[in-house]
């Protein structure tokens, strides 16, 4: 049996841990593995499968422990400044952690994205859902979790890349605000909302009502993307000139 963290699977994921924050993920094999943490090669593939699960459990505790080791994550009444917060500790854990982080995302053709990945991206999407349920989403919910999510972690991938000396401080605060600038708006919508805004609005509270049957919600839910995707401009309404 396993004991927790001094047993066979703490040791292995202790000893991985430490040669991919030394090493890199070329400091990482078997063979290191093993010697670090002091078993044998089937032990790890009995506990782990093979490689590429250890690195993804070793992702997932590293991910996990950072994210328990910060402040309290409670939201707030502003799911906005909610999504800033979500940003900065994507970027913070990137910075503190950067060998792990560029474990999780690391590209893997033809396989399935990291669990940590999965686990980052959830956090995301749910804080873009809030957003539109409050009525202040200019775009629809996918393409705005896409655009924060390319935009954070193309910021950690640069600043993970610059030696320490030449990172720039306020590189994350401005790709930041860009973007949230892009896809939120300063307050609820007026009280005569476009369509754009009344969809993203409605698709994002739609699963709260039990009046559809599921093929009516799926319809409705298709309806509500496509009109989701148009551009337009919030809060403008039209009005017709009177006849002369």
């Amino acid at each position: 049996m396993d004991d927790g963290d001094h047993g066979p699977r703490g040791r292995i994921l202790a000893a991985t841990t430490k040669l991919l924050a030394d090493g890199g993920r070329e400091a990482v094999s078997t063979r290191a593995v093993g010697a670090a943490a002091g078993v044998q090669a089937p032990t790890i593939y009995r506990l782990f499968g093979d490689m590429q699960g250890l690195l993804d459990a070793v992702a997932s505790e590293g991910f996990t422990t950072y994210l328990t080791s910060k402040p309290s994550p409670d939201l707030t009444a502003d799911p906005v400044d909610d999504l800033r917060a979500g940003w900065d500790l994507h970027v913070g854990f990137g910075l503190a952690n950067p060998a792990l982080y560029l474990l999780m995302y690391e590209p893997r053709r033809g396989a399935a994205t990291s669990p940590a990945a999965i686990a980052g991206e959830q956090i995301l999407a749910a804080r873009v859902h809030r957003i539109a349920e409050a009525g202040r989403l200019r775009v629809g919910e996918e393409r705005a979790t896409h655009l924060v999510h390319a935009g954070g972690h193309g910021t950690a991938l640069t600043l993970i890349s610059l030696p320490a000396d030449r990172r720039d401080p306020e590189l994350s605060t401005l790709a930041r605000e860009a973007i949230i600038a892009a896809i939120t708006t300063d307050a609820a919508p007026a009280v005569q909302p476009g369509p754009v805004d009344a969809a993203i609005t409605l698709r994002a509270v739609l699963a709260q009502t039990t009046a559809l049957t599921d093929p009516e919600q799926r319809l409705l839910t298709e309806w509500l993307d496509r009109i989701a995707d148009q551009p337009a401009s919030r809060g403008l309404v039209a009005v017709s000139e009177p006849a002369q």
